[in-house]
């Protein structure tokens, strides 16, 4: 994964070099993750001296654009406090960079993924269309195989588990919003799959037994030629040393 990002091949000409540049970042940063903070840190190392402002969007502004978030955005704006490439966290930012957003806080430039994404007006334009015109765009790279809705659906897959798991760790049927025959279901499908599972292991420790057995028994079919060859060379030898002074008579 790539940190340096040159979106635009003259947007160092234009940085200042006798303070920090000032850097921006934006999103929703729901569940916050290792590809949040890694976008974060490509974003801090842009420039060699970077002063990282990072921008979230608000529950109601999230809701209205995107959808339901997992945390409210005061979990959301904490968890980004408390990553090490942000200096300072810009609450309920707005979905559209505006030229007088980037004055008010005297940002030099964004930085984001290139993937475009729609503004607020529903015509499908591009929210850091006028950065990226304007030469402040500093592109940052996605992490494979990481992001909120890849985690949701992970919770969504093995739903019936972690309801379960939350159940027995004290939650109630209304905390989790589920219903008692719900409940009862899927209490009584755990004992089933716990039973499964002790079935399997006994057919297992069984199936290694019974594998055991036929090792032995094909070596015992192997060798069965040279013991009973063996013993009757054994029992011959024992036939031919009659004790002295007795002798067989006939009638």
């Amino acid at each position: 994964m790539s940190n340096a990002n040159s979106n635009n091949s003259n947007s160092t000409d234009t940085a200042p070099s006798d303070r920090p540049v000032r850097v921006y970042a934006d999103g929703i940063y729901d569940l916050f993750h290792f590809g949040h903070a890694r976008s974060l840190e490509q974003a801090k190392k842009s420039f060699p001296n970077t002063y990282l402002l990072v921008g979230c969007c608000n529950d109601e502004t999230t809701h209205k654009f995107k959808g339901k978030t997992v945390m409210t955005e005061d979990e959301r704006y904490e968890s980004l406090r408390h990553c090490k490439w942000v200096d300072e966290v810009i609450p309920d930012a707005p979905w559209v960079v505006t030229q007088e957003f980037l004055d008010k806080h005297q940002i030099d430039f964004v930085a984001h993924d290139s993937l475009p994404y729609a503004d607020a007006s529903g015509a499908g334009k591009d929210v850091y269309e006028f950065v990226k015109a304007a030469g402040k765009f500093k592109e940052t790279k996605r992490t494979d195989g990481i992001s909120t809705s890849d985690i949701i659906m992970r919770i969504v897959k093995d739903y019936n588990q972690y309801v379960m798991r939350n159940l027995d760790r004290g939650y109630s049927r209304k905390d989790l919003g589920v219903s008692y025959v719900k409940e009862k279901r899927l209490r009584v499908n755990m004992k089933l799959k716990k039973l499964q599972e002790k079935v399997k292991q006994q057919q297992e420790r069984v199936g290694e037994k019974i594998q055991t057995v036929a090792m032995h028994r094909n070596e015992w079919v192997e060798n069965a030629d040279r013991w009973v060859a063996g013993f009757l060379e054994m029992f011959e030898e024992g036939c031919h040393k009659m004790p002295s002074g007795i002798e067989f008579k006939s009638d």
